[in-house]
């Protein structure tokens, strides 16, 4: 085992383990932790397997939360950080793709074996400090494979999930997907639909805010899984652009391009970079040279459609589809009116937005002069001046004598127009000149 830092969160599930054990109850460390610290990772969270009943778990500790008692999984309590502690089980059989009907209580082998992928199936006795391996995961780490537990296709079959959790687990670790699991996500990708679009988004979102989103990208595509899923995505394969702005390839291979130049993005960014150029396929026409007109409208109307399918919140979903709407914006702001560029960058997803343009270039042409410019205005001009207080609102405007209506909401622009160019900064002298440039009232 590499060595690792034995912080507050591995003693506190040390501890628990312990208490366990001086029950009488068998317990282990369990799954993605051991795996994580087999690999000198920091696991974000520690899972404990026991062949202590749900019951026993309860008498022995004093704060536990009941999330799946029936499955013999409590959550326990130390200080506001949970810990899952579920008893050895084994699966009754699975009907709808998803969940299992019930579970026995078992042993920690057939525990083991009822798990997903051989790297997840590891125990820890953190006490003597030795790996517990009933599945042939400690080899498959060396070898920095993912493999399913038994056969693939029996796993695929009891959770359709699982394919896609192969797929992240590959891309965020850097491994390689076993040939028979690969095989077996292949032959069952269609089945993915009988997963809930809510989970399919949640992993979607962990595989592309991970650290390799564009490897992800092709492993998804490799599986089959893509075209299911984002059937949108596929269609950008084999859609050329112009050499001069993209010697690196197709709309799908920049894309691939980009998502790799992102590191551990936002959800907002990791789906932004993945739909700039959804458009294209459908606006793609040849004049004098490849021309891709309204792509970033047509794609912004195409993403909140599969924002939506895939049950993101409205406000994720928004502004991610100002990222897609407003991306070809960037070429054009060295020739933007002063108050045209505040407003762009006061924007809230501007800083999301300028991630993505240097994203984008790097992925391309590589030309970053507007990426530049605009951090240069970003230290010269202070948030104040990006988004400063109104000098008037509609009471000043009614108190002037202008009637209710659509000339309330003119004027006010027209003041806001010039206050961000400058030459309107005090509040009489803006009243002073809509009395003047607006007379009628």
């Amino acid at each position: 085992m590499r060595t690792f830092k034995k912080n507050a969160k591995y003693r506190a599930a040390v501890g628990l383990v312990k208490r366990l054990r001086g029950a009488r109850h068998e317990a282990f460390l369990v799954g993605g932790c051991v795996r994580d610290l087999l690999l000198g990772r920091g696991p974000k969270d520690f899972d404990i397997a026991t062949s202590a009943r749900p019951e026993q778990v309860v008498k022995l500790f004093r704060r536990t939360v009941p999330v799946g008692a029936q499955f013999g999984v409590l959550l326990v309590l130390k200080g506001s950080t949970p810990y899952e502690v579920a008893t050895f089980r084994s699966d009754l059989p699975y009907k709808d793709g998803r969940h299992p009907e019930g579970v026995l209580f078992s042993t920690a082998k057939e525990d083991a074996l009822r798990r997903d992928f051989t790297v997840n199936g590891l125990f820890f006795d953190p006490v003597k400090e030795r790996v517990i391996d009933y599945v042939g995961g400690e080899e498959d780490l060396k070898r920095r494979l993912i493999r399913a537990i038994g056969d693939p296709v029996r796993r695929f079959q009891e959770d359709r999930l699982r394919m896609l959790r192969a797929v992240r687990f590959a891309a965020t670790l850097d491994f390689a997907l076993d040939p028979p699991t690969l095989k077996a996500v292949r032959e069952a990708a269609g089945e993915i639909t009988q997963v809930s679009a809510e989970r399919i988004r949640e992993e979607l979102v962990k595989l592309f805010t991970g650290p390799r989103p564009g490897t992800g990208l092709n492993l998804l595509d490799e599986s089959g899984l893509l075209q299911v899923i984002l059937p949108e995505v596929v269609r950008m394969q084999g859609v050329h652009q112009p050499p001069e702005f993209h010697p690196e390839g197709d709309v799908y291979t920049h894309t691939m391009i980009l998502l790799d130049h992102l590191r551990n993005p936002s959800a907002v960014l990791a789906l932004g970079a993945l739909h700039p150029d959804i458009g294209k396929p459908a606006t793609f026409k040849v004049a004098a040279r490849i021309r891709f007109v309204g792509h970033d409208r047509v794609g912004a109307a195409m993403a909140g459609r599969i924002l939506k399918r895939l049950r993101f919140s409205n406000a994720e979903a928004d502004s991610i589809v100002e990222l897609v709407g407003n991306h070809m914006r960037f070429k054009d702001v060295r020739q933007m009116r002063l108050s045209t560029l505040k407003r762009f960058m006061a924007s809230p997803t501007f800083p999301e937005e300028l991630k993505l343009h240097r994203a984008d270039c790097l992925a391309s042409h590589k030309d970053l002069t507007n990426w530049r410019f605009l951090r240069k205005k970003l230290k010269e001009l202070p948030v104040k001046e990006l988004r400063p207080k109104p000098l008037i609102n509609g009471h000043d405007l009614l108190g002037l004598g202008y009637r209710e209506g659509p000339m309330i909401g003119t004027i006010l622009k027209a003041v806001e127009e010039r206050q961000l160019e400058g030459t309107l900064t005090r509040r009489e002298a803006a009243l002073e000149w809509v009395a003047g440039a607006f007379p009628s009232r």
